[in-house]
C-alpha cells in the first residue's frame, strides 16, 4: 500500500481507469464474439449486422486508448475475411 499522497491519488485514478476502460473493452470483446457466432450460423444478414456492431465497438474502444489503433484494425480485418468467406 502507498504511503506516499501523490502514490495514492494515482492508484485512485488508475482504479477509475480500469474500471471506464473495462466496460468498452468488454463491449469490444462481447460484439467480436457474436459475430463469430453469428458468422458461425451462417446466417448471412444477421452476422453482416453483427460484424458491424464488433467494428463499431472496436473503434470506440480503439479511439478511446483502451486497445491499440492496430490490434483493433487487425481483428476488424479477421472479422471481414470471415464475412467474405461466408458470403461467397
Amino acid at each position: 500500500m502507498a504511503n506516499i499522497q501523490s502514490a495514492i491519488k494515482r492508484n485512485k485514478q488508475n482504479e477509475k481507469r480500469r474500471l471506464r476502460n473495462r466496460v468498452f473493452r468488454g463491449q469490444a470483446r462481447t460484439s467480436v464474439k457474436k459475430a463469430r457466432v453469428a458468422i458461425a450460423s451462417a446466417e448471412k444478414e444477421e452476422a453482416r449486422v453483427k460484424v458491424m456492431d464488433a467494428v463499431k465497438a472496436l473503434d470506440k474502444a480503439a479511439s478511446k486508448g483502451i486497445i491499440h489503433k492496430n490490434n483493433a484494425a487487425r481483428r476488424k480485418s479477421r472479422l471481414m475475411k470471415q464475412l467474405v468467406a461466408l458470403e461467397k
